[in-house]
């Protein structure tokens, strides 16, 4: 790593790291979890099954990497946004730019077998297993942005709390939208309604 930029050899692996785990994604969204094999995944991200293994455990913890990474590029943005800048328009920032690509209405036949993947049970387990890292990462950059106790104050546990229900509340809420609405879009307005305080939607 150079001037803290992480080097060539960092961003090769990050980019198999990625190219894994959306292969994992595409490929379970087209043919269901369990057609899939890992020589598969291997094969669709040029690479070989050794190399998968030497990155993921298991096709769901592939699957499940992007969302994680989401959420720790977003700690870690969260810590270099502006000072003056507001906790929630920059935790709103931060959140809503590692989704890039989401911005666009999203084919209605990906969103139905996605909602269909997300049911699998090895997919809810590895969800459940990553969220405690997670969660550590993004309460830990709220407690730094805000002179906070990330252990003692129950200030930065209750905003990054907040932010991911949020997330995935519009995550449910994208899922299940007819017509089908961009991801960003829907996650944005989540945050904004949060940082409002959640008014009262009839006033």
């Amino acid at each position: 790593m150079t001037n803290g930029q992480p080097g060539l050899r960092e961003r090769k692996k990050a980019e198999t790291r990625e190219a894994l785990s959306w292969a994992a994604l595409r490929l379970a969204v087209e043919r269901g979890l369990e057609n899939v094999r890992v020589e598969d995944i291997a094969a669709a991200a040029g690479v070989s099954p050794r190399t998968y293994n030497n990155y993921f455990s298991s096709k769901a913890e592939a699957i499940v990497f992007r969302h994680r990474h989401r959420i720790l590029r977003a700690a870690e943005a969260l810590r270099a946004r502006p000072a003056e800048e507001p906790l929630w328009e920059a935790l709103t920032q931060s959140l809503v730019e590692p989704f890039d690509g989401a911005d666009q209405a999203p084919d209605p036949h990906w969103v139905a077998a996605v909602r269909l993947l997300l049911r699998e049970p090895s997919l809810q387990a590895e969800l459940v297993r990553g969220s405690a890292d997670t969660r550590t990462e993004l309460i830990a950059a709220v407690a730094a942005r805000t002179g906070t106790d990330p252990d003692r104050d129950l200030y930065p546990r209750l905003v990054a709390a907040t932010a991911l229900s949020a997330l995935q509340v519009a995550n449910e809420h994208y899922l299940g939208a007819d017509p089908v609405l961009p991801f960003k879009a829907v996650f944005a307005e989540a945050l904004r309604q949060v940082a409002a305080g959640l008014p009262d939607p009839s006033r």
